[in-house]
């Protein structure tokens, strides 16, 4: 496996301007179409948000692994 570099943000690519229209586009209509249904599913869609936020977030902490590795010793009975 290679370490590729990022050129860029995905957000900022033709991927990432159509992920982001039809994202608008569907709440767009969710908000205007189904404002009922969707204010009835917002603290649902609130506590969705809790777990998936902390799933995401989690991405730049560089894994809580590192260090020299001392630690590992003492942790699993290593001389």
């Amino acid at each position: 496996m290679t370490n590729e570099k990022s050129d860029g943000n995905f957000w900022l690519k033709p991927p990432g301007l159509a992920a982001i229209g039809l994202i608008a586009a569907a709440l767009y209509f969710l908000l205007t179409e189904h404002l009922a249904h969707t204010i009835a599913a917002l603290p649902y869609l609130i506590l969705l948000l809790c777990p998936l936020m902390h799933f995401f977030m989690h991405r730049g902490h560089g894994h809580h692994g590192g260090g020299d590795g001392d630690d590992n010793d003492n942790r699993t009975g290593g001389a």
